[in-house]
Order: C-alpha cells, then structure tokens, then sequence
C-alpha cells in the first residue's frame, strides 16, 4: 500500500494549531504532515533547536511525523532564485530550510516558489540550466550532508516560465550531479503540461529521478474533486514500486479543508483498491 502525507496549509489557513491539523490527518489515516514552513512562523529558517523540537513533538505525539516541506519560499516574497542581487541571501535561507526539515525528521523538500523562480528575460535554456546548477549547487551539497532530497517541482506553464516539465528539471538535476537533488511529479501541473500523468509516471520513476509525488487534480482540487484518472495514475505508482510517501497538495477546498482532506485519501485508497 501507499502511504499518503498531507500537505498543511489549508488546515492552517482554517486558524487550525498544528496540533489540531496533526490530529484531523491521523484521523483520516495520513501517515504525517507535509510542512509549508510559512505556516511555522514568520521566519521559519531561524527557529531554534527548542521551537522545532517542540513542532516536532506535537506532531509525533499524533502518531504522525513530518515527512518534509513544501512551498519554501512562499513566505520570502524578496528572495529570488534567478536574481544575481537576490541569489545569496536565498541561499543562505534555502540552506537553513533543509537543516530545519532534518531536525523535524523530514526527508524530502519540494520546491516551487514560482514567483521568487521568474527567468531572466532573454536567457534560453541551456543557459538558465547552467544558472540555476551553479545557484543550487551549495544547497544540494547542504542536502546531502543533512541526508535529505531536495526536488526542483515543475509547474505549469501558467505559473511559472522557469522550469514546466519533467524532463526540464531532470536536466537540472543532471547538471548538479547531486544524489541529493531531484526533480518530482506534481499531478495538477504534469497534468496541464504533459499529459497522461500515469505515462510520465511509468516514464520517470524508474530512472531514479523523482524524488516526489504530489496528488492533487488539473482543477486545483483534492482528488476526487475532479475528472483526473486517479484510478490509472495510482495503478502506476504501484506498478513502478513508488514506496515513499504522496504528498496530498489541494489548492481549493470542497466546504472545508478536512472534508477535502478526507475526499483526497478516501479517493486514493478507493483507487488502491480497485487495483488489488
């Protein structure tokens, strides 16, 4: 069976504490919480050991662990990735968000971040592959060392003109040339962008190269929440041997975040079963 993580933010944005959104994910049967570290405070990179340690508690207190972080930059509308003037103090804060996901036991972060990601005007690709390998070289080092993947998320092309396939973050993770550093499958833009999601799935996962999986429909829903083909899209997964936890990622609620919460896992594991 999959495991299923769910993403924060929603729950958070309801005025819900950590533990109250810790403890409406054990009860649907989510296996931890995917952290979007604006929701920990206003500068997350700089809590303490004892603040996190705390966050962390709370969380296993549930029976729940954090399985990573997503959305990091989300809080830094000032940081830029591609920005030469911006580029340093990002690092600096990026490099701080991977300690920060190692002491809360987390394994994966998701990047994404699409406005603080805009491409230079007029830099083709292979140049902005080059840009972004020498920028997020220190971070994947970081990574490595802290024992945890850092992914490059594609997005769709309506968010973002950096990087919008699969293929196009996996080139970047080649150039970078660290087991630390991935690129991973968002559901709702590989589903824009580069349909079917099960194909790229079947496609990818084997290479190594995805260290992710959010789920969450092309409508910016929950799943179950739309028309996707989560049947199919899960059927892959199993039959690649995807063994790390889903990132359940919904940007739109149907009346609450728990109902989406609940629609999205009762919708995947119905899938699971129609497989087995």
């Amino acid at each position: 069976m999959l495991e299923y993580t769910l993403c924060n933010e929603l729950l958070a944005k309801e005025g819900r504490s950590l533990a109250e959104q810790a403890r409406v994910a054990a009860a649907l049967g989510y296996c931890g919480l995917e952290l979007a570290p604006a929701t920990l405070g206003d500068a997350p990179h700089d809590l303490s050991a004892q603040v996190i340690a705390d966050l962390r508690a709370v969380i296993e207190a549930e029976g729940l662990r954090v399985t990573g972080l997503h959305w990091l930059l989300s809080g830094y509308p000032d940081l830029s990735i591609t920005d030469p003037a911006r580029q340093g103090r990002t690092q600096d804060i990026l490099v701080k968000l991977v300690e920060l996901c190692a002491a809360l036991g987390g394994e994966v972060l998701i990047h994404g971040s699409p406005k603080q990601r805009l491409r230079p005007e007029g830099m083709e690709d292979a140049a902005l592959t080059a840009h972004l390998a020498a920028f997020f070289a220190p971070v994947a080092k970081a990574a490595e060392q802290a024992g945890v993947i850092y992914c490059i998320e594609p997005l769709s092309r309506a968010e973002d003109n950096t990087i919008n396939t699969v293929a196009q973050g996996a080139a970047l993770a080649r150039a970078i040339g660290s087991p630390a550093f991935k690129t991973m499958i968002d559901i709702s833009a590989a589903g824009q962008t580069e349909p079917p999601v099960a194909d790229l799935i079947r496609q990818w996962v084997p290479t190594g190269m995805i260290g992710h999986i959010h789920a969450n429909d092309t409508n910016r829903g929950a799943p179950g929440m739309g028309d996707d083909p989560f049947p199919e899209i899960v059927a892959a997964l199993l039959d690649t041997g995807w063994n790390r936890p889903v990132g359940v990622e919904p940007f739109r609620t149907l009346i609450d975040a728990r109902v989406t919460a609940a629609t999205a896992i009762a919708t995947l594991l119905a899938c699971e079963k129609a497989c087995a």
